[in-house]
Parts: C-alpha cells; structure tokens; sequence
C-alpha cells in the first residue's frame, strides 16, 4: 500500500471521545499509504481518545473544522466512538464541512457511530451503508439501506461496523481515495 495515496490530503474529523482505535489505525494506514493527514476538530489544540473503557491518549488538532475546506483535501474519515460523533453531528461547520465532500464527489469513509454525522449533514439517504448496530434503527429512519457486513462501499463512500472490521475498512478506504472523485457521488 506504499505511495498508493501519495499526494492525496486527507482530513479526518473528529472531537474528544472518538474511538482511539478507528482514528490512530486508519491514520496511521493512510499515512503508510503515503497520504498527508489533518486532524480537523471542533476546537484547538488537543483532543483526547476514548480506549474502549476509559479516557485514551491525546492527538494534536491542526485545524478547527469553521477554518478547514472541503476543497483543501481529497477525502474525509469519520471515526466513531459515541461522544465523538453524538458532538460532531450537531455542529452547523460540521454538516457543511461534510456536505462539502458529497457535493464535490470526494470519498468519505465512517466507522462505527461515524455515520451518525452524515444523517445530520443530510447525506446518508438512499444510501447502502453499515455502521454498529446500535445505530443501525437511526440510519434506517434516515433512509438508509442498512446492512451487516465488515465493509460496505456505495459510489465512494466506504463504512464499517467496529474495530474488528479495521483491516477491511482501512484497505477499502485507500482504495476509494486512491480513485478520487465518484461521479455517482450524491450531494445533499
């Protein structure tokens, strides 16, 4: 997977709480790739992981999300965690930040609770998507074709279901942003 994404920028966003695995191991693995990461968040500074059952560690932010353009990188990732998108998903910079990605045709890839953030940035409808089951009744209301798997890929958007499920995401997530723009990719 070496240079595979050589050139490509990436954003990831993300607040305190995001699950610590879905953000550091899918970061490192575009990085491997050969992509340039932002941490893009909701405020300055240092945001701190949640590791399974208590407080992980702390990632420096290198842009707050009301600063950053969707113009400026070729893919956004979503990790999960509940705090961390149940925050994200309210923000109004959040929803147009993400918004952004889907309007242009730039992949997106979201992990666990991650999707939660697309219902609310009004992006998630008619797609074929998975996510932890907990939240599948939630993507379903939004109109959503939910289904079981480790990995789920409609039109540049790759998402997945828990931890578990992070080598098969992480190879499919490079894959989508290798490819870049998806012209099949809806806007909200």
């Amino acid at each position: 997977m070496a240079n595979e994404l050589q050139g490509k920028r990436i954003a990831i966003l993300a607040t305190d709480g995001f699950e610590q695995s879905e953000l550091l191991k899918p970061r490192d693995a575009l990085r491997q790739a050969g992509a340039d990461i932002d941490i893009v968040s909701l405020k300055a500074g240092r945001i701190r992981g949640w590791d399974k059952t208590d407080w992980g560690q702390e990632i420096d932010v290198d842009i707050t999300v009301d600063q950053a353009q969707a113009s400026n990188y070729d893919g956004l990732m979503l990790p999960g965690g509940v705090m961390n998108p149940d925050h994200l998903r309210r923000d109004e910079h959040v929803q147009a930040f993400v918004r952004d990605f889907f309007s242009a045709g730039k992949p997106v890839a979201a992990i666990c609770h991650g999707p939660w953030t697309l219902i609310d940035a009004g992006v998630a409808k008619g797609r074929t998507m998975t996510s932890y089951h907990t939240i599948q009744t939630d993507l379903k209301n939004a109109g959503v074709n939910w289904v079981d798997q480790e990995v789920v890929v409609d039109n540049g958007l790759v998402t997945s279901r828990n931890p578990n499920d992070i080598p098969a995401f992480n190879r499919k997530m490079i894959e989508e942003f290798g490819e870049g723009r998806h012209e099949r990719q809806r806007g909200a």
